[in-house]
């Protein structure tokens, strides 16, 4: 069972947000907060319950849920709780994830850690609810820009475009020659770009919900530059973030919780939309804009948890 229970459930909608306790995802929380119930799913239970304190000092309301997106038991055992939580849930925001690792790690079934928890984690946890979710509700993944190897800004600062060759090769932590330099940033872009290509693949499938995808923007102190010199560094965090509202393809994390919220309570039924920083919609890469590259990567990816025994 639950190991929070809602004090006054609103009768207002609900949104599941993953990875609410920082960055992106802290200020999404917020402002999902502002139109209806926010289900807070993340890994820290200390870091959770802060958040929905926080929300509920406001008069709002919150509910979290323990879940290490890496690990594929404990998505289900979130999926069960969301579930069983029986509220009116009308979005669902796939935002947790990790920047590339300098030192790669596995989780417990021996996954390369990134892609695990950026692409494999989320997936299940969509398929797990998507039978539950009413009628147009909205799923939203965040994606990446850096999976395009054609984008100047990915391009300048180190990313090589996504370098997937299957969802087992991926999950072993091999990617395509050619690649970043960088420690992780394959891994990285990698899943961003199984990310983007689940969205658009999902929403062909299952039309009687909408299924999009979001690149939040460049966002430079989150710290998907770890591999930068101590000097660039401290211009990413202190000094380039206010300049980010004025530059292309950049943001803050209060725009991109904004925009978040926009796109996952859109209500005008759109469906297999990748909406850039600003809310518009854009293009991916060639490749993953090619319908058959899409069903492959969801084919894998089912293919590849299949052979997880059941939880």
């Amino acid at each position: 069972m639950p190991r929070t229970v809602l004090e006054n459930p609103s009768d207002r909608k609900a949104y599941i947000i993953t990875g609410p306790t920082s960055g992106i995802g802290r200020r999404t929380a917020f402002e999902l907060a502002r139109h209806g119930t926010v289900v807070l799913v993340g890994r820290d239970r200390r870091k959770l319950d802060e958040v929905q304190q926080a929300i509920k000092q406001k008069a709002q309301h919150a509910v979290s849920v323990a879940c290490d997106m890496s690990d594929l038991a404990s998505v289900a055992r979130a999926a069960a709780e969301i579930i069983a939580l029986d509220l009116p849930i009308a979005g669902l925001l796939n935002n947790a994830g990790i920047g590339g690792q300098m030192r790669p790690t596995k989780n417990a079934m021996g996954w390369d850690m990134t892609f695990a928890t950026d692409h494999l984690g989320p997936f299940a946890l969509t398929e797990a609810l998507v039978p539950h979710l009413p009628d147009g509700a909205n799923v939203v993944f965040v994606a990446s820009g850096v999976e395009d190897p054609e984008r100047k800004l990915a391009k300048a600062v180190g990313f090589r475009g996504g370098r997937y060759i299957s969802a087992e090769a991926s999950a072993r932590g091999e990617w395509k020659p050619g690649g970043a330099t960088q420690p992780g940033f394959d891994a990285y872009a990698t899943s961003k770009q199984a990310n983007l290509a689940t969205a658009m693949a999902f929403a062909r499938e299952t039309r009687r919900l909408r299924f999009n995808a979001l690149e939040p923007g460049f966002i430079p102190n989150t710290g998907l530059a770890r591999g930068a010199n101590v000097l660039m560094r401290f211009l990413l965090k202190y000094v380039l973030p206010l300049l980010a509202p004025f530059m292309k393809y950049w943001s803050t994390p209060k725009r991109a919780g904004r925009v978040a919220t926009k796109v996952l309570i859109n209500a005008s039924g759109r469906t297999g939309i990748y909406y850039d920083e600003g809310g518009q919609p854009m293009l991916g890469s060639a490749l993953v804009r090619d319908p058959k590259f899409q069903d492959r990567v969801v084919a894998e990816t089912r293919a590849l948890l299949s052979t997880v025994p059941p939880q």
